[in-house]
């Protein structure tokens, strides 16, 4: 790191191969916060996680009763150990609140004035953030898994919805109106994504065991499906297009949008290629998944290589994207985990379990760093206390000395 920096003071590197550097070191050092946490206020399973792309300063929770809560991740009080405080939320009492399991939670890309919310309900809402109410709803005939709306998107205002039927509904925020149906899926569809590339492209994931990707602009049906044999078997026969054999129920963009990452109850996450739909064949391992429901799965940016964040029972995988190998695995969670958040601007990891806790990893310290945080945190608390004193203190003196 040292020569990184002497370099980069000289005008030698490239500023950007220090970034990579220092991020890629963080990356594989992630460890259980020891000194941040974020307040517990859901009663129950949390099931889905969201933090907000304009500021990274909020973070986004749902849970399996109905509630919302919105942590603050700044902390201006200068202690050495914090808490994110929860500024507001939808509690059990909100008469708007879901009245079933929240699904999906996303804040709105441009700004955190508006959030939206689905759930088992059938209800999709979007949220007015200062007055926690909704601006606008829609009702659905079936239970909704998964909601996105595009982090690119200048062009349109349409979430991708998808439910337990095998219809991919859009819904145009502008018009307030369900504008299409894409057909093309078999089966329930657990899991829908825009791409981080071109924000017309859409994919979905299916209990039909298939993933399908979509341009929006033709009438015409899906753009691929994607096949996890490359279209040929082993033993050069067509096969079924299949991108698992299982259910797919969680899939991320990386953040170039070259590649989709999908992960499917046959206990295997796969890499495509999305210019050619190719499958690239990267081995994970087997990555325990046995949800009906959609999980929440991460990929970094800006490493050198970037990493896979994928909730594996009670604990996190950490894996290298284009090699599969395994850099570290998190534990530190009582029961499953349901979803995992990066963000993007501290290298952190936020994950939402069952045991309704909401865990922060962290790039690890050196220890002497750690030693000269509380020395400097106990400083300033004996300072005070002094000052404290000093200022209450009597300061009649005797004349008779």
């Amino acid at each position: 790191m040292l020569r990184l920096l002497k370099l980069r003071e000289i005008g030698a590197d490239n500023p950007l191969i220090l970034y990579r550097a220092e991020t890629t070191r963080r990356l594989f050092g992630l460890e259980l916060s020891k000194y941040t946490d974020c307040e517990r206020v859901h009663k129950s399973p949390i099931g889905t996680l969201d933090i907000d792309l304009a500021e990274g300063r909020y973070l986004l929770s749902g849970a399996t009763n109905g509630t919302v809560a919105i942590h603050d991740l700044e902390d201006f009080s200068g202690d050495f150990r914090h808490i994110y405080k929860h500024v507001c939320g939808v509690n059990r009492d909100n008469r708007h609140a879901h009245k079933h399991s929240v699904t999906t939670v996303q804040w709105y890309p441009l700004d955190t004035g508006l959030f939206t919310t689905s759930g088992t309900d059938k209800v999709l809402k979007i949220w007015d953030t200062n007055r926690l109410i909704p601006a606008d709803k829609y009702r659905f005939d079936t239970i909704i898994y998964s909601h996105h709306l595009s982090p690119i998107a200048t062009k349109h205002t349409l979430l991708a919805v998808g439910c337990e039927g095998s219809t991919l509904k859009l819904v145009d925020l502008r018009a307030g109106s369900s504008t299409h149906m894409l057909k093309g899926h078999k089966s329930s569809i657990f899991c829908v994504k825009w791409s981080t590339k071109d924000e017309f492209i859409l994919a979905s994931g299916s209990a039909d065991n298939r993933v399908m990707l979509w341009d929006i602009r033709k009438a015409k049906g899906s753009l691929m499906s994607l096949d996890q044999h490359n279209k040929q078997s082993s033993s050069g026969t067509k096969e079924a297009c299949t991108a698992h054999n299982g259910h797919v129920n969680g899939m991320c963009f990386t953040s170039d949008g070259l590649f989709l990452l999908t992960f499917g109850t046959d206990d295997t996450l796969r890499l495509w290629n999305t210019s050619t739909g190719k499958n690239t064949m990267v081995n994970y391992g087997s990555i325990r998944n046995d949800s009906r429901k959609n999980v929440q799965i991460a990929i970094s940016q800006n490493g050198c290589p970037d990493v896979v964040i994928v909730p594996n029972e009670t604990n996190i995988e950490i894996l290298e994207l284009h090699s599969g190998m395994t850099i570290n695995t998190l534990r530190g969670h009582y029961s499953q985990v349901n979803s995992c958040v990066y963000h993007r601007d501290r290298h952190e990891v936020y994950s939402g379990s069952n045991d309704r806790n909401i865990l922060i990893w962290v790039p690890e310290t050196a220890t002497d760093y750690d030693e000269y945080l509380k020395s400097e945190t106990q400083s300033k608390s004996r300072n005070k206390f002094v000052s404290r004193i000093a200022a209450t203190a009597d300061s009649w003196s005797s004349e008779e000395d």
